[in-house]
């Protein structure tokens, strides 16, 4: 048997596994979450300017519209939790890459009604509340079954991971919808994400099914989120600041009369990217809630400056650093809340924890937009800043409490 840093490591097949070889296996099941989060992405920064716009209704019915994709995934997270811990990931994945396929179908359709706002309007809520059901389906599938083929010890990597393919897709995805907007319309969109959807579907068909083997008594799914919701919360709160530049960075660009607005969700998912790559493991030596803590300042730090922005290349570096903050809080948080249930739970516990960025993504709109209709569009980034700060006041109790815990036992 070999060892690797000190630990050994196996495939279900029985042959010995290097780190680089755990790391594209890794790859090859989170790959499936970039393909969904991809198709997510090219309607994200397309959205909320057509009905703006071409359609011609508020700031607010347009984050609601977008916001309405969050109230399916939050409904359907607990459903996929308990199909991952009872019959494996797979089932989950092909479900949803079969969802994004008919939200494909309905996009394409609502490019052909836009010239009755109405009618149009009414196919994107149907198309969103699809787009929904399948994020709720992919967001901790295919992370968990990384986790079944590497093994529990690679948690963290997994998660890490997952969030660079999903934020990496939302970063080329978006600017990539904006860009086929203004040649092909919504409906070629749509039709590029029938044919993204089918290649997800037909590659995740072909992987091998897994399912957790543990013996352990599983427990309800609404008290496992009950076990993992203080971290959840915080990362609810820290979500916002992504989920404001993400629905409303297009309309304030426009607003400031800056080119190129996508392009900050780009910069966004950079430093993303760059903030997993490289300081992941700091969750390993310091311990999640502390890596959190610190994501979490930066978060704030990077919208305050984003507020203050007197041009785009100030904006594009606030949003560099609020994707820097923002890249480690989930998997910080989701491997302390990951540790507090028994492996039966892994999938529940990922599912249940994965809510609260849906509720989180799922409130920012119709919030984001009352703040822009009634502040101004100048304000969206300040109210932002302040409730990520909460999410770090809440992080450090709970820190506090945890160490409470510690000297008391």
């Amino acid at each position: 048997m070999h060892s690797t840093h000190g630990i050994e490591i196996k495939m279900d097949s029985g042959k010995e596994l290097s780190s680089k070889h755990i790391r594209l296996e890794i790859a090859g099941f989170v790959f499936l979450t970039f393909t969904g989060y991809l198709v997510i992405g090219f309607s994200l920064a397309v959205l909320p300017v057509f009905i703006h716009h071409t359609l011609g209704y508020s700031t607010v019915v347009a984050g609601i519209v977008i916001s309405l994709q969050y109230v399916t995934t939050f409904l359907t997270r607990g459903y996929s939790g308990k199909i991952v811990d009872l019959r494996g990931p797979k089932p989950v994945v092909l479900i949803s890459m079969s969802s994004f396929a008919v939200s494909g179908v309905l996009l394409a359709f609502s490019g052909v009604f836009s010239s009755n706002p109405l009618l149009c309007l009414s196919i994107l809520i149907i198309t969103r509340l699809v787009t929904g059901c399948a994020e709720g389906m992919i967001g901790a599938s295919p992370v968990n079954w990384a986790m079944l083929k590497a093994g529990e010890e690679h948690t963290a990597t997994a998660i890490s991971y997952n969030g660079i393919a999903s934020y990496g897709a939302l970063a080329i995805g978006a600017p990539l919808g904006v860009l086929l907007a203004d040649r092909i319309g919504l409906t070629g969109i749509g039709i590029i994400i029938i044919l993204i959807a089918s290649f997800g579907y037909v590659t995740a068909n072909r992987k091998k099914a897994l399912k957790e083997n543990k013996t352990s008594q599983r427990q309800p799914f609404f008290k496992v989120l009950k076990t993992v919701s203080p971290f959840g919360i915080c990362l609810a709160l820290g979500g916002l600041g992504f989920g404001a530049i993400s629905t409303f960075i297009t309309l304030y660009y426009q607003y400031m009369k800056w080119p190129n607005g996508a392009l900050c969700l780009t910069v966004f998912g950079i430093l993303f990217i760059l903030g997993r790559v490289f300081f992941s493991k700091m969750i390993d030596r310091y311990g999640g809630l502390k890596v959190s803590i610190v994501s979490l300042a930066f978060e704030v730090l990077g919208l305050l400056i984003l507020w203050q922005a007197k041009s785009p290349s100030i904006a594009l570096a606030g949003a560099a650093v609020t994707g820097l903050g923002f890249s480690l809080i989930f998997p910080a948080l989701g491997v302390e809340a990951v540790k507090l249930v028994a492996p039966s739970n892994k999938g529940s516990a990922l599912a249940g924890y994965g809510l609260f960025i849906d509720i989180s993504l799922g409130v920012t709109g119709p919030l984001v937009g009352a703040v822009a209709d009634h502040l101004g569009m100048l304000h969206i980034y300040q109210v932002s800043a302040a409730i990520v700060f909460t999410g770090f006041i809440i992080a450090i109790v709970i820190l506090y409490r945890m160490k409470r815990r510690l000297v008391v036992a």
